[in-house]
């Protein structure tokens, strides 16, 4: 299997996410009273991000009354999931965010569920990943990566806020790949959350950190960390892409909302539509345009596949780098 299978596989699922319209804004008019947001991971990382800035979205436009949090770490996602699950009945009104992890630590066993013991609802938006380094490294580009890593593979720390072998990993050992590097050999170092793998590249323990890219802009326009490249087609806002660089590898992850089992058909149907009108609203292109998010809706059933289509594709992926 080859980089561009996997790129391929990248593009092809945005295609077919962006094809799909969103539904017409209702003008403002309230459609739900609350979500409670349940949020796998902890504060600072990209689910986090992503759930309250879909929550300030659905307030401020008035989609919704209002919008309340629960971050539950633990288990590589797995504890929020089982919670949502066991706790069905008395978490119909919740909203759980989750990401491509959903899919690759289900593969790799990390959790025993999987997709399919949720309500998929909606795939809402798409990040792209990004490497970076403490703003004072003496690392300034993905190349200068490659030269400590091909020298010593050991001398190079990569930071992520997932568990080995999940997104984070992958998106290091993608890159390692398409350099010609062995992407089995990347040392890398896996926290619970985006927040805490940043700790750990800001106090040196880490060389790199591999991460969302709209998590990294925040901490870069601060002056914490430089990006050195993602893994966009093309360059962002003056940041590299591996392509651009010349490497063969692209990476896009979705992230979307999933309810708890066994809700009723109506109320999985007024979760799609709110979600679907939130992105004719001007404050949700203020939200994503600050986060440099990419807009996708894919919602239910489409949702459901496009999750199956995932699964077949990362796990041919991970079984060729050696994951599984």
């Amino acid at each position: 299997m080859k980089l561009s299978f996997f790129k391929a596989a990248a593009v092809a699922g945005l295609a077919s996410l962006a094809a799909m319209s969103p539904m017409t804004h209702a003008g403002g008019h309230q459609q739900l009273d609350s979500i409670h947001f349940l949020v796998p991971g902890g504060a600072g990382g990209g689910w986090d991000g992503t759930a309250r800035g879909t929550g300030e979205v659905l307030t401020r436009s008035g989609l919704i009354g209002n919008a309340s949090y629960e971050n539950m770490s633990g288990g590589g996602g797995g504890k929020a999931i089982g919670y949502l699950i066991e706790n069905a009945e008395s978490n119909q009104g919740t909203l759980m965010v989750n990401s491509t992890p959903i899919v690759i630590r289900s593969l790799t066993k990390v959790f025993p569920q999987s997709f399919r013991d949720l309500t998929p609802i909606a795939g809402t938006i798409g990040d792209y990943a990004a490497l970076v380094v403490k703003a004072d490294s003496d690392i300034n580009s993905f190349s200068d990566l490659v030269e400590i890593f091909e020298n010593d593979p050991n001398e190079l720390a990569i930071a992520g806020g997932s568990v080995a072998g999940g997104m984070d990993h992958l998106v290091a050992a993608l890159a390692m790949k398409s350099a010609g590097a062995d992407p089995l050999a990347v040392k890398y170092l896996p926290f619970d959350a985006g927040g805490e793998a940043m700790a750990s590249l800001l106090s040196g323990e880490a060389d790199a950190l591999s991460t969302g890219l709209s998590e990294a802009v925040g901490l870069a326009e601060q002056g914490e960390v430089r990006i050195l490249v993602t893994t966009a087609p093309d360059v962002i806002d003056g940041i590299p892409s591996l392509k651009s660089e010349g490497y063969d590898a692209e990476f896009v992850n979705w992230r979307g909302f999933f309810a708890a089992p066994g809700i009723s058909d109506a109320q999985r149907d007024q979760y799609v539509k709110v979600l679907g009108d939130m992105y004719n609203t001007p404050e949700w292109e203020e939200v994503r345009a600050r986060n440099k998010w990419v807009n996708i809706y894919n919602p239910g059933s489409d949702f459901v596949q496009f999750l199956e289509k995932q699964e077949a594709e990362i796990g041919g992926l991970m079984k060729e780098l050696g994951f599984l």
